[in-house]
């Protein structure tokens, strides 16, 4: 049965791809050429695509009333990097079943992908009875005993309880509503239901741009947004891959079950790569579409382009940021081969608290302070601009509080007068401010940094990396390295000349190839070259989100009394 094309892709699971469509009838039935995204190609009536992948390529947004579109609304066009953030209204629509919540809502390991919906009955389980009314938060859909299942918890009395549900559960289920905010790429890439629109709450702008044009000045109003899809697909004798919009209009019908799909070469993902076995690399692949940039290695990645990649694994890297106070400030994944070394730069410590966290057994944490306190106490210091502290340790003082003793936290410290050293103890709790005095004059490797100090950590380049042709590094004013990531990253060397190798990253470079049946001439890959990844400001908030989802929250610091 024929359909037209938005129809067709708004209605398909990602997990269903690829689907082989042959082109049914529309304006690019008669051999016409077509032109979109730098690729020219034809679409004739009877002309046969497999497409691989779709991903939201942009917005059609009206205004809302009262959940519909508003009559005097003209719809208009907003890019995914529109800025500003918005607040999601929750679905008034049902889900008749989980099956239909899995194949139409993201699920997946981030905290975007952790939708919570309430069912408007209770679901009995073997040992559990789900209330009506009751947030089920999904957090990922597996096979478990056979059985395609969603993994789902429940918060009751500050406990969590985790229990699974069939796809095959019928029942009315309404989306919760959802009280955090998202830039307009989040709800692209997870927030859209399949076949569905979605409706939005501006909650606000950013002032550096024009939205005049865009929408009324002033809006604070919600919007319908109506996805357009970009589909990726390979024609049966074409190598590169061709990209249409989905509201091309143009019909199809899917013969997906009647084809050979074999036929068509077969473009891999990075990802895809990565989740071979180790056995199966080394592997010879050509570049069906090479990545953007024009940094090294990316700018060697041409389409056509033969490749050897030499195997998979996880490695180390240091997420590090310019230290500037304007809002230009760049972000960095340093490796720890990088033969560079760095100074030490002062850092700054917003409470007494901070000091505790990050004082070292293997020197004296020297500091000074940048704002005034004082104590409520006469057991506990008050602190003056320009007292200079040498930290110790974290102990108990007995203070009278309202004519009762009390026990409260104090940080121990040496106050530096001209002659002597003075025994103090500051409140954990004090809102001061203080800025470390740096004695070390050794130059580090950023291995040696991670083993040796609390992260964050201020450096400058002192000796910049030779064996890189442009160490960016070494050009910024100071860096502040923020935390250490794993991240998971391919080797790679060009097939016709492997003088050297590059490692590059599985889940930030988007790169299409296609396996070659070649033998690797070597199985041992030539010398890796050291490599410092530039990342956006996008790239950089979500490696500190996924990274930060594995950590535990840090203790909160303590209270003043009251």
């Amino acid at each position: 049965m024929a359909s037209t094309l938005q129809k067709f892709i708004h209605s398909l699971d990602l997990r269903a791809l690829p689907r082989v469509l042959q082109i049914q009838s529309g304006i690019y039935c008669q051999d016409s050429v077509y032109e979109m995204f730098g690729n020219e190609f034809s679409l004739s009536t009877e002309e046969v695509i497999k497409v691989i992948s779709f991903k939201i390529n942009k917005l059609i947004a009206s205004i809302c009333e009262n959940n519909e579109v508003s009559q005097f609304s003209a719809k208009v066009e907003l890019p995914l990097n529109f800025p500003g953030l918005y607040k999601i209204v929750a679905d008034k629509t049902p889900y008749v079943s989980i099956e239909e919540i899995a194949r139409k809502v993201s699920i997946g390991p981030t905290r975007f992908g952790h939708p919570s919906f309430y069912s408007t009955k209770d679901i009995k389980l073997a040992n559990f009875t789900i209330k009506h009314d009751e947030h089920i938060t999904f957090n990922s859909v597996e096979e478990i005993h056979g059985m395609m299942a969603v993994n789902c918890v429940v918060v009751r009395n500050n406990q969590s309880h985790s229990f699974t549900l069939p796809l095959s559960q019928e029942g009315e289920f309404y989306e919760c509503e959802d009280d955090q905010m998202y830039t307009l790429k989040e709800i692209a890439v997870w927030k859209i239901p399949k076949g569905r629109n979605r409706i939005v709450k501006l909650s606000n702008t950013l002032h550096t741009w024009d939205s005049s044009s865009l929408l009324p000045e002033n809006f604070d109003g919600c919007l319908i947004l109506m996805p357009v899809y970009e589909v990726q697909a390979v024609m049966k004798f074409r190598k590169d891959i061709i990209h249409i919009l989905s509201d091309l209009d143009v019909e199809v019908k899917d013969v997906t079950d009647c084809y050979d799909i074999s036929s068509f070469l077969q473009p891999l993902s990075l990802e895809d790569i990565f989740e071979r076995t180790s056995k199966e690399f080394p592997m010879v692949a050509e570049i069906m579409e090479g990545p953007s940039g024009n940094q090294k290695p990316y700018n060697l990645l041409s389409t056509g382009k033969e490749i050897v990649i030499y195997k998979k694994y996880q490695a180390a890297r240091v997420l590090a940021s310019e230290m500037r106070s304007d809002s230009s400030k760049r972000h960095y994944l340093i490796p720890m081969s990088y033969k560079g070394k760095f100074k030490r730069r002062p850092r700054e410590f917003p409470t007494a608290y901070d000091l505790e966290i990050v004082k070292n057994e293997k020197e004296n944490l020297h500091v000074v302070a940048t704002k005034a306190f004082t104590s409520p106490h006469k057991e506990l210091f008050s602190v003056s601009v320009g007292d200079q502290f040498l930290v110790q340790q974290c102990q108990t003082s007995e203070v009278l509080y309202e004519g009762r003793k009390k026990l409260i936290g104090g940080l121990a410290c040496e106050q530096i007068l001209s002659d002597s050293y003075k025994k103090v103890l500051l409140p954990m709790y004090m809102e001061g401010g203080f800025v470390e005095v740096i004695h070390d004059k050794k130059q580090y490797h950023v291995s040696e940094i991670c083993k040796e100090f609390h992260l964050p950590f201020n450096v400058k380049v002192s000796v910049r990396d030779l064996s890189i042709e442009k160490d960016v590094l070494a050009a910024a004013p100071g860096l502040q390295f923020e935390e250490e990531i794993t991240d998971s990253y391919l080797l790679i060397s060009s097939a016709s000349s492997p003088v050297e190798s590059w490692e590059i990253p599985v889940y930030r470079l988007n790169m299409l190839v296609r396996l070659l049946s070649k033998e690797v001439q070597t199985a041992a890959p030539p010398v890796t070259r050291t490599t410092v990844e530039e990342v956006s400001e996008q790239e950089y908030y979500m490696l500190r989100r996924y990274e930060n989802l594995t950590l535990h929250p840090p203790p909160r610091p303590p209270k003043k009394p009251t």
